[in-house]
């Protein structure tokens, strides 16, 4: 089964210094039909203006993946972190027992443009713990790259869940196929530009769900850049 979700169905939440789109219920957005997908439960489309950004806050007990499309992020954690990412660059932050943190945009003049990612742990109550990589877009280019899973295969940053995260950037004859393991659900985010996944037209922000189905093909991209999400 392949369930459509369209860019202007989801969420949305306009603060002035951040727009966000929510795929999923997310703060004042609660929609019973929207609650995750499995252990996905988050995947906020933010855009923050320039010198803007999220004070400290708390999370607990969630695997939070930050992937920089436009501009960029600094993190500052309760654990000693501090960096900025950029596009090209995935952060994950295991929220654990507990950690405070930051995320702003550095820049006085360009906004950021990101998505905000929440995957739900195996297990509760572990040591938070945070990791950055960077992921050249030559290894996203017509392939599908992991960028995120539980064994931190093919450099990946590691998530405490039986999921797996990939990145691919596709335009003209580049294609890009995933097998689906029986009782496996897969998720598309498109990001940006167009592309077919099993024949259905996506634009930005759109989605699909795909259920009960043995693999995902993505073909005819146009400047696109797609998150796929191998669940369990």
């Amino acid at each position: 089964m392949i369930e459509l979700r369209r860019a202007a169905d989801r969420g949305h939440a306009n603060h002035g210094w951040l727009d966000s789109w929510h795929s999923f219920s997310f703060a004042d957005y609660h929609d019973p039909a929207h609650m995750g997908f499995g252990p996905l439960r988050v995947i906020n489309d933010d855009r923050v203006q320039p010198g803007m950004g999220f004070g400290t806050h708390g999370h607990r007990d969630m695997e939070i993946v930050s992937y920089v499309l436009d501009g960029s992020l600094e993190h500052k954690d309760s654990m000693g972190n501090g960096s900025v990412i950029v596009p090209g660059d995935v952060q994950r932050m295991s929220a654990g027992r507990g950690v405070q943190h930051s995320e702003y945009n550095p820049s006085p003049t360009q906004p950021a443009h990101f998505l905000q990612i929440w995957i739900q742990p195996r297990f509760t109550g572990i040591a938070p713990s945070y990791e950055q990589k960077a992921i050249p877009a030559a290894a996203k280019r017509g392939r599908l790259q992991l960028i995120a899973s539980p064994d931190g295969a093919d450099g990946s940053v590691v998530i405490h869940q039986d999921a797996r995260v990939y990145a691919t950037l596709q335009d003209g004859s580049e294609a890009a196929a995933l097998a689906i393991a029986p009782g496996r659900r897969v998720y598309v985010h498109v990001a940006r530009g167009r592309v077919a996944a099993n024949g259905v037209e996506l634009a930005a922000g759109d989605a699909v769900k795909l259920t009960g189905e043995s693999a995902l093909a993505l073909a005819g991209g146009r400047d696109a850049e797609v998150l796929v999400f191998d669940l369990p």
